[in-house]
């Protein structure tokens, strides 16, 4: 490692597997407020030095397919952070959020409001819904783990499980 300063700026060298620089220009460009130059090139064959720390928290996994009804957000979002809007269709086995826990948690998006012939105060008020986070498609895969895989069609990018059907992804949890 290098590190020299230069006038207001630091100069920094690593070398760095080229697997680790997934990902590493976002997150230096947000720790600098955008003020980072990055450039990389290659320096040598090397054995694997060990495994690069991935995510900490779970993710939120649709239960099943259909419109994403805003007040089932609106009540998950406790939960964790989402990667999608309201009325947007979602499928089994989609990554939709992270959870704010560690571990996978499968959700429900398609629960809507219990419907009365009541009317109360209050009751009907438009749910307050977070705005979802976007991901590249290198975000995207430095954000996947091992049992996860992104989908890229001209719409859209998603993530989703290898293994769709969550007792297929119970049994093969072991195999990874």
């Amino acid at each position: 490692m290098i590190m020299e300063p230069k006038s207001d700026l630091t100069h920094l060298e690593f070398h760095i597997p080229s697997r680790g620089l997934i990902g590493l220009r976002s997150a230096m460009l947000t720790a600098t407020r955008g003020e980072a130059t990055i450039s990389h090139r290659f320096l040598e064959y090397s054995p694997v030095k060990g495994d690069i720390p991935g995510r900490q928290n779970g993710v939120l996994i649709s239960m099943g397919s259909g419109m994403a009804i805003p007040y089932a957000i609106f009540n998950l979002q406790d939960r964790g952070k989402f990667f999608i809007e309201a009325n947007v269709d979602v499928y089994g086995g989609q990554v939709v959020g992270e959870n704010s826990r560690s571990g996978d948690l499968v959700i429900n998006l398609q629960k809507g409001k219990q419907l009365t012939n009541m009317r109360a105060s209050g009751s009907d008020d438009a749910v307050l819904i977070t705005p979802p986070i976007r991901f590249s498609l290198e975000e995207s895969l430095e954000y996947i783990e091992k049992d996860e895989l992104v989908e890229v069609t001209p719409k859209s990018i998603r993530m989703r499980k290898i293994y769709l059907d969550e007792q297929e992804r119970k049994k093969f949890s072991r195999t990874l």
